[in-house]
């Protein structure tokens, strides 16, 4: 073989390796997490291609009702509730992250019954919401992802005026992404809870306000903040309502609430999840009852939300979504389906078009 037939062969390699490279970045994976009481077995891994088609890798570990999921800051390690009712208490587990599986690191109590959302920041201090238990616990995860023990437990105290409001029932807890400041969202008592965190005694303290009510029977469950960092937007389970949340005095209040269900239905809904766009552009959340996504457009100067359209979503009872890493597609979780369906998102004008779908035994949570 002469100098320029093996200039040309390595050529040719050279762009062969780049474009299995460039294939295998084009294929974003995430994690599924699931209720088990069917065929499911616990976290699974899918990826989804450039064009939006779902890819399943299968089971990556075998676990009971890992019904939320949260990733560590460098990515290393995963955190899933096991949503169960133990003597009292639920639990969290910790995963490392090694290829197409996730191997057990450690196990702790959640702090109390059916754990059903979890966090954790860049400090590795990790909060979960007990959902039966109406409180909030506190850990703590060591760089190799290991837990700590229970640190403390916040209980919440009262109750809404609905069926479902007869008791705290914490559905999620969020770290301020600018100060030392954790948000509570309560379901049964209908209010926003807010502490920070002792590192000294390693406790939630209230805060001053301590809490926020929410319209009667409002039932709020998650929140999301707009990327300025001034705006809060608490979904409303209940009452089917986004509200937007503002400071004035160090204050948080309710400025305006909108409906996230379309006028003409009204059949029996309850609100899931909600998510914003990065660039503060849109937001969305989902409606189990009327079955779709609500689009929303964001006014940049007020932040008060204007409804542009809703999507179907091809399956029964939304509980989770969430955006493709560059929030070019929507995934959405139909629990009462079994199937995850993914959407085109129009950067431009935020409607979704239908792509794929796959299917999956009560997928709950989608985490990329």
């Amino acid at each position: 073989m002469n100098k320029f037939s093996i200039l040309i062969t390595m050529l040719i390699t050279v762009v062969l390796i780049s474009n299995c490279t460039l294939t295998s970045e084009e294929n974003n994976t995430f994690y599924v997490g699931t209720y088990t009481n069917k065929e499911s077995k616990g976290i699974y891994k899918f990826s989804i291609s450039k064009e939006g088609m779902f890819n399943k890798i299968g089971l990556v570990a075998a676990t009971n009702n890992p019904s939320f999921l949260a990733k560590s800051k460098d990515f290393k390690t995963l955190f899933a509730v096991d949503e169960a009712n133990e003597n009292g208490t639920g639990f969290i587990k910790s995963y490392k992250i090694e290829n197409d599986s996730l191997t057990l690191i450690s196990t702790s109590k959640s702090g109390g019954a059916h754990p059903c959302f979890v966090t954790i920041n860049n400090k590795n201090q990790v909060l979960v919401a007990n959902y039966s238990g109406g409180n909030v616990g506190l850990l703590k995860a060591k760089e190799t992802g290991e837990l700590s023990e229970l640190l403390s437990v916040q209980q919440h105290t009262g109750k809404g005026t609905t069926e479902r409001q007869e008791a705290p029932h914490a559905h999620s807890t969020w770290f301020h992404p600018l100060k030392n400041e954790v948000i509570s969202v309560d379901l049964g008592t209908n209010q926003l809870w807010f502490s920070t965190i002792d590192t000294n005694k390693n406790e939630l303290l209230f805060t001053n306000q301590q809490t926020l009510k929410m319209a009667e029977g409002a039932g709020p469950r998650h929140l999301t903040f707009h990327p300025n960092n001034k705006w809060i937007y608490v979904l409303n389970e209940l009452n089917n309502t986004v509200s937007l949340i503002k400071e004035k005095e160090e204050n948080y209040y309710v400025d305006s609430s909108i409906s996230t269900l379309p006028k003409e239905f009204t059949a029996y809904s309850k609100a899931a999840d909600i998510h914003i766009t990065t660039d503060g552009k849109f937001l969305y959340a989902s409606n189990r009852g009327d079955n779709s996504i609500v689009i929303y457009n964001v006014n940049s100067e007020d932040g008060t939300l204007k409804t542009i359209g809703y999507q179907s979503v091809l399956g029964k009872s939304p509980r989770n979504f969430s955006f493709s890493p560059k929030e070019d597609f929507l995934l959405v979780a139909n629990q009462d389906t079994d199937n995850i369906v993914s959407f085109k998102r129009d950067l431009e004008t935020g409607k979704l078009t239908f792509v794929d779908e796959v299917s999956i035994s009560q997928p709950v949570c989608i985490l990329f």
